[in-house]
C-alpha cells in the first residue's frame, strides 16, 4: 500500500509530459503559421507576375 502511495504522488513524468503537450502545440502553430505565410506569398508572387507580365508585354 505505501508503494502505491509513493506511485501516485510521484510528479516527474506529469511535468514530461506537459512539456510534450507544449512542444505539439508550439509545433502545430508553426505548421499553420507557415502554411498561411507560404498562401500569401504565393499570391503576392501571382500579382506580381502578372503586373510584370504586363508591363514586358506592350
Amino acid at each position: 500500500m505505501n508503494k502505491l502511495r509513493q506511485f501516485l504522488r510521484q510528479e516527474e513524468g506529469a511535468a514530461a509530459i506537459e512539456y510534450g503537450l507544449l512542444a505539439g502545440l508550439i509545433a502545430v502553430a508553426i505548421v499553420v503559421t507557415v502554411g498561411l505565410i507560404g498562401t500569401n506569398l504565393n499570391t503576392v508572387y501571382g500579382y506580381v507576375s502578372t503586373a510584370l507580365g504586363a508591363i514586358a508585354a506592350p
